[in-house]
C-alpha cells in the first residue's frame, strides 16, 4: 500500500513540473508588449494580393479543358454544367436554331425580383402573377354581372309586343354567328381547363386523369382555334358596314345606353357598346389571340420559333384571351338573360315592332322607311307568307 501512495504522489509531481515547463516554453515565445509597440522604421509594405476566388484548390485544374478534366477527376462535370447554365451556345449537330443551347440565358419577367433563366422565368411568371390575375378578372367579370342581374334584372320591353316581325338577322349570318360563339366556348374551356385545372380539377381527379383531360383539352383547342379564326373573318365581313362608328355611339356610350340621365338614347341597328364590343373584341382582341395560338401551333411561316419567341407568344396569348372572356361575359349577359327578346333575335332571326322601335329607333326608322328591308331571305319571305296565313 506504502509503495502504491509514494507512486501516486510520484505521477503527480512528474506531470506537475511538465506542464510548469509548457508555460514557461509559451511566456518565452511571446514578444514583449514594448516591442510591440515599438514604432517600426521599415516602410510599409503592401498587403499580399488575396487568393483568387476559385471553386478548386487546384488552380491548373481550371486551366484544363474537359478531357483533361475527365482524366484526372472522373465524374466531375461541374464545369460543364456551369457553362450550360451561362445559356452560350456550344455545338451541335442538330440543324434545329437552338440545338447548341441546352439551358437559356437569364431573363427576367416584369414583377420578379431576380433573374433566373429565362425558361425558369417563364414558369414562374405564367404559374404565379398571370394564373392569378386572370383567374381575378375572371371571377370580378362573372360576379359583376351577375349582381347586375340580381340588383337590376333583365330590361323588359315597356309596350306591348304588336305581333309584326322584323328580320335582324338571316340565316347565314346567324350560322356565322354561332360558329364564331360555339368554337369561341369551347376554347374558352378547354383554356381555362389548362390554366387553371391543375390547381382546381387536378386535387379532385387526381394526376392520371387530369392529364389525360388537360391532354385532350390541348388537343381539342388546338384542331378548333382555326374554325374560330375563319369564324370571326366572316362576321367580320359580314357585320362590318353596320358597326361603322356614328356620332350617336358618342353619346350612347356617355350615357351608358341610358343608365345615366334621362330620355330615349338613339341607336342604329348595333348601338356603341354593341360596336365597342365588335372592334374591340371581335377584331382586335381575336386578332392578337388568333396570330398568338398560331404562333404557338407553329403555323405562322416567316418565325424562327425559339423558346423564347414561343414564351412570349404564350404571355401574350394568355393575356388576350383572359381579356376577350371577361368582354364577351357583358355580351353573352345582355344576349341572354340581360334583355328580353335578344337571344330570340340570334336565335330565330327576328324581332318584334316593339323591340325594334325601344332599343334600335334608328334603325326601325329606316325599316320603315323601307330604305332597309323588313324581310332578308328567302326563308323570311316563307316565314312572312306562313305568318300571314296564320291571321287570316
Amino acid at each position: 500500500m506504502k509503495n502504491r501512495f509514494a507512486s501516486l504522489v510520484l505521477g503527480i509531481a512528474v506531470m506537475a513540473l511538465s506542464a510548469g515547463s509548457v508555460m514557461a516554453q509559451d511566456n518565452t515565445a511571446k514578444p514583449a508588449p514594448a516591442a510591440q509597440a515599438a514604432p517600426s522604421t521599415q516602410p510599409a509594405q503592401p498587403a499580399p494580393a488575396a487568393a483568387p476566388n476559385v471553386e478548386s484548390d487546384d488552380i491548373r485544374y481550371l486551366q484544363q479543358n474537359q478531357a483533361e478534366r475527365a482524366r484526372d477527376q472522373p465524374g466531375n462535370n461541374a464545369p460543364v454544367w456551369r457553362t450550360v447554365v451561362e445559356g452560350t451556345k456550344n455545338y451541335s449537330s442538330l440543324p434545329y436554331p437552338e440545338a447548341g443551347v441546352l439551358i437559356q440565358p437569364r431573363q427576367q419577367f416584369p414583377g420578379q425580383a431576380r433573374a433566373t433563366t429565362a425558361g425558369e422565368a417563364w414558369r414562374q411568371y405564367r404559374n404565379g402573377p398571370l394564373t392569378q390575375i386572370s383567374g381575378w378578372v375572371l371571377l370580378v367579370a362573372a360576379a359583376a354581372f351577375f349582381g347586375a342581374y340580381l340588383i337590376f334584372g333583365p330590361i323588359k320591353l315597356k309596350a306591348p309586343k304588336t305581333g309584326r316581325l322584323i328580320e335582324r338577322f338571316t340565316p347565314f349570318e346567324r350560322i356565322a354567328h354561332w360558329s364564331t360563339a360555339i368554337s369561341f366556348t369551347v376554347l374558352a374551356l378547354t383554356g381555362i381547363i389548362m390554366l387553371f385545372g391543375k390547381y382546381v380539377l387536378m386535387p379532385v381527379f387526381g394526376h392520371t386523369l387530369f392529364g389525360w383531360l388537360a391532354y385532350g383539352s390541348k388537343t381539342i383547342h388546338n384542331f378548333v382555334g382555326p374554325i374560330f379564326t375563319v369564324s370571326v373573318i366572316v362576321v367580320f365581313l359580314l357585320f362590318v358596314k353596320d358597326n361603322l362608328p356614328r356620332a350617336v355611339d358618342v353619346k350612347w356610350l356617355a350615357r351608358l345606353g341610358g343608365a345615366i340621365g334621362k330620355g330615349h338614347v338613339n341607336a342604329g341597328r348595333f348601338n356603341g357598346g354593341e360596336k365597342l364590343w365588335f372592334w374591340g373584341g371581335v377584331v382586335v382582341l381575336s386578332l392578337i389571340v388568333s396570330i398568338s395560338g398560331f404562333v404557338l401551333d407553329m403555323l405562322v411561316p416567316g418565325i424562327e420559333y425559339t423558346r423564347g419567341n414561343m414564351q412570349v407568344a404564350n404571355v401574350i396569348h394568355i393575356i388576350a384571351t383572359v381579356l376577350i372572356m371577361a368582354v364577351s361575359l357583358g355580351h353573352i349577359y345582355m344576349g341572354t338573360i340581360g334583355m328580353e327578346g335578344a337571344y330570340g333575335a340570334m336565335r330565330t332571326g327576328y324581332v318584334d315592332d316593339t323591340w325594334a322601335r325601344e332599343h334600335h329607333d334608328l334603325w326601325y326608322e329606316e325599316v320603315q322607311s323601307g330604305k332597309v328591308p323588313r324581310v332578308r331571305s328567302q326563308e323570311g319571305d316563307r316565314k312572312m307568307v306562313d305568318l300571314k296565313e296564320k291571321g287570316a
